[in-house]
């Protein structure tokens, strides 16, 4: 298993893994922010992956981003692999909305992070493997 970033480790719970990647739930309550992270070491960029690793990513992005849909029901679905402070490479699903703390501007630092509750937590990942549960097009091993 590839260690996580040390940043991601601190900023984020991991929630489960897919086939490939890795599945956490960013600590600011905010905003529905999920992050994949490629179980691959040294991978900095999405072409750097080999073209099946390419093809596999892409498919858990969008079987997860129909999740994100269906579950929290979002203006806007934002989807970005960004690496300017990690380097390792994460794809961010970040549930918008209208009347989020900052729309239309991008999330990082616009606000001050809240944290999740122990049992909005327990809600996330339940309604998550609920949702995995009835979807099975991805294999999906909760923590």
């Amino acid at each position: 298993m590839t260690k996580i970033h040390p940043q991601l480790a601190q900023d984020c719970l991991l929630l489960g893994r897919f086939p490939l990647c890795h599945l956490l739930l960013n600590r600011d309550a905010n905003y529905p922010w999920f992050i994949l992270v490629p179980d691959r070491e040294n991978i900095r960029e999405i072409h750097e992956l080999s073209e099946k690793d390419q093809q596999q990513l892409l498919s858990e992005s969008v079987f997860f981003s129909r999740c994100l849909q269906q579950i929290y029901t979002p203006d806007k679905l934002n989807i970005a692999a960004l690496g300017n402070v990690v380097p390792q490479l994460h794809v961010h699903h970040i549930a918008r909305y209208r009347h989020d703390a900052c729309w239309p501007a991008p999330v990082w630092g616009a606000v001050p992070a809240t944290a999740y509750t122990d049992e909005q937590i327990t809600h996330i990942k339940q309604r998550l493997e609920n949702w995995f549960q009835h979807n099975t097009a991805q294999v999906f091993n909760g923590v």
